[in-house]
């Protein structure tokens, strides 16, 4: 790394800087390639152990519930401790879980494995979204987000896709074990990388002085500071709960979809899964396009990250609605779920940006990991559970159509939260962030 000042609003070199971020998509990456590489080994699955679509999707959600278990403490472990060295023995964690998977006998050996990659993935996306932060200036960061976010549906399309071609020649097994070892590889070189400092939880006392030019004073903050933080930012509650329908919306579209296409339309699981892919992979364009729109419009009006999210949340629910409404299928059918694809993910990375603008430097991986937990308890885990339960009951078509009602409240809420926005951002504590040496 280049011994000269780091450009404005940068911790390291833009170089410096590219190579961490690059190494912080890779191990996004391959977090999802793990995560959902078992949706594409249903089939198999289900002719060995005779599983149930609930079986399958709990499977799924079994990631989730451990997320939601483990995100609060990891994300104190990263915030207080150390971003490279948490993210760096998780991604192992995980790694390790998805080999483990392989060598199961049964769906609860299965089930308890998944639970141990969720242990494993727990504190990844507050460790990295912290990191993220600090590592780009803050007029940026919706569209870094963005950029960053475009790994989770390329992980998730690269794991079905992959999952589905190595099981069909080499059997399930195996697809668990190869799809594994990539993700250790980065996983090892991430603890070389340099981090920045922690920042200490201070906060001023007199920024209200009268005193011109009076240094402000600093106290450690107490925990009652900390939960206010949290409890009096209503744009942040807000935020937290129109993730809740957005993921139970994604999570179930990208579980189910490959299903849908394999009965409504008859398709073999091969191209089900391709064509599903194709719709994830919509987040190419999708999460850095709804980054950059947030981030130039709020040159003009500064609640634009909040309105963005609540007009993505909006176009999904209608767009999905409208595709699944298409009985005899065909090419404008699939047109219409590519534009939901991209607007089930252009809503992210301005509203994860929020959950970091919103909070104390010092708190950004706690933030986010009470995020996580408040969507994958009521949004990610639920979703595969109540729509394979849905589909076992009225049919894969229903199911899917009554997850659409998920972002439409969303949007709602991710509306109320763009008019707390302004006031919050005004009072949250400037910290100057320094790079270890």
């Amino acid at each position: 790394m280049s011994n000269t000042s780091p450009p404005e609003g940068y911790l390291f070199s833009k170089r410096y800087t590219a190579y961490v971020f690059i190494l912080l998509w890779l191990l996004y990456f391959f977090d999802y390639v793990d995560r959902m590489v078992v949706i594409s080994l249903f089939p198999f699955l289900r002719a060995e152990w005779g599983l149930t679509d609930a079986q399958c999707g709990a499977l799924v959600s079994a990631v989730y519930w451990a997320i939601v278990l483990f995100s609060f403490p990891v994300s104190i472990l990263i915030d207080r401790w150390s971003r490279k060295k948490s993210i760096g023995i998780m991604a192992v964690l995980w790694s390790l879980a998805t080999v483990a998977c392989a060598f199961t006998k049964n769906f609860s050996q299965l089930f308890i494995a998944r639970i141990a990659i969720g242990v494993g993935e727990a504190g990844y996306a507050p460790g990295g979204t912290a990191m993220i932060s600090a590592l780009y200036p803050e007029k940026k960061r919706a569209m870094i987000v963005g950029l960053w976010n475009v790994s989770i549906p390329l992980g998730m399309a690269a794991g079905i896709v992959l999952g589905g071609l190595i099981a069909a020649h080499w059997g399930w097994r195996h697809a668990f074990g190869i799809v594994a070892l990539p993700g250790l590889i980065v996983a090892i070189i991430f603890f070389f990388i340099k981090d920045y400092k922690t920042v200490g939880l201070e906060k001023a006392v007199n920024r209200t002085t009268e005193i011109e030019n009076a240094p402000s004073l600093k106290k450690q903050m107490s925990k009652m500071d900390i939960f206010r933080e949290f409890a009096r930012t209503p744009s942040l509650l807000l935020t937290y709960l129109g993730f809740i329908g957005m993921m139970f919306l994604t999570i179930s579209i990208s579980t189910f979809l490959p299903t849908y296409f394999e009965r409504v339309h008859g398709l073999p699981l091969s191209k089900a899964t391709l064509l599903t892919s194709g719709v994830m992979l919509m987040a190419i364009f999708g999460s850095p396009l709804g980054g950059w729109i947030a981030d130039g419009w709020m040159k003009k009006k500064i609640q634009a990250r909040l309105l963005v999210a609540s007009i993505s949340a909006f176009m999904a629910a209608v767009l999905f609605f409208a595709a699944l409404n298409f009985s005899s299928g065909g090419a404008v059918q699939y047109v219409v779920f590519l534009l939901g694809g991209i607007a089930a993910i252009a809503w992210a990375s301005s509203a994860i940006a929020v959950t970091q603008d919103v909070v104390h430097p010092g708190l950004r991986a706690i933030s986010y990991a009470l995020c996580v937990i408040t969507q994958n308890l009521l949004g990610s885990s639920l979703g595969p559970v109540v729509t394979g339960a849905l589909s076992d009951r009225y049919g894969i078509t229903a199911a899917l159509q009554m997850a659409c009602v998920m972002p439409l409240c969303s949007s709602v809420f991710f509306y109320l939260g763009s008019r707390f926005y302004k006031k919050d951002l005004d009072k949250v504590e400037k910290v100057a962030l320094t790079a270890e040496t």
